[in-house]
């Protein structure tokens, strides 16, 4: 079996959608972009992301947008709007989109431990 060439990508997430931003380091983690891809093998590359603090919302995301989570104790759901976690913490809002866009295997977080986010 051939060894893993992995190389680093920068983004500069300026300007730019999260969803869309999302999908295409999403892409470069499962090595989609590469002749040998197998769904099986991690042969993905590593993720730099800068700037994240500069991410350009659309439309009115920042006061609909919500986060659930729950927890498992009886009327325990909790919501937190995505302007409250952007201010807080942008870079959980990508790291968010990204681990929801790629597959719910054995090799996400490993895929997760090569996305950098500065």
């Amino acid at each position: 079996m051939e060894t893993i060439k992995r190389t680093t990508h920068r983004i500069d997430a300026t300007d730019q959608a999260p969803g869309r931003l999302a999908s295409e380091i999403a892409f470069l983690l499962q090595g989609k972009n590469k002749p040998s891809f197998q769904p099986h093998v991690d042969m993905g590359d590593t993720v730099v992301v800068e700037n994240v603090d500069k991410l350009k919302y659309t439309g009115k995301k920042l006061e609909q947008k919500v986060y659930y989570r729950h927890t498992n104790y009886p009327g325990g759901l909790k919501t937190t709007p995505l302007k409250k976690v952007a201010e807080e913490n942008p870079a959980q809002v990508l790291e968010h989109a990204v681990k929801r866009m790629l597959p719910d295997n054995k090799l996400r977080k490993n895929r997760m431990k090569r996305l950098i986010i500065k």
